[in-house]
């Protein structure tokens, strides 16, 4: 019986969306933002900035439903854990897109020397 629970609490667990604060930026070059103007550069940054707000705001709201779920799911109907949605989806791939294209954005805002913020 403890084995059953052991191994369900592990698939809850890898089943449920992460935290938008645990996923990790993808690496994106400076390369394609090199010709931008420093105006171009904070108005890309500001699209980029309010479409990762979003996302974050999304993917804190899937993260925490499919933790409460987890915990209801343990507590009251272990079964209903198969029936997790859970996991990273493609909300997940682009905030972390979206989160290397800003941290590129603020490095060639800074080699260019520009007041974006």
């Amino acid at each position: 019986m403890k084995f059953l629970v052991v191994i369900l609490a592990a698939l809850g667990i890898s089943a449920c969306a992460s935290s938008p604060d645990s996923i990790q930026m993808s690496s994106v070059s400076t390369l394609q933002y090199k010709d931008y103007s420093c105006e171009q550069i904070g108005m890309e940054l500001d699209r980029v900035q309010s479409r990762v707000n979003q996302l974050h705001g999304s993917l804190k709201k899937k993260s925490d439903d499919d933790t409460a779920q987890m915990a209801v799911g343990m507590v009251l109907f272990w079964p209903a854990l198969f029936f997790l949605e859970g996991g990273d989806g493609p909300q997940a791939q682009e905030y972390a897109r979206l989160k290397g294209e800003a941290d590129a954005l603020e490095r060639v805002s800074v080699r260019k020397t520009c007041a974006v913020s």
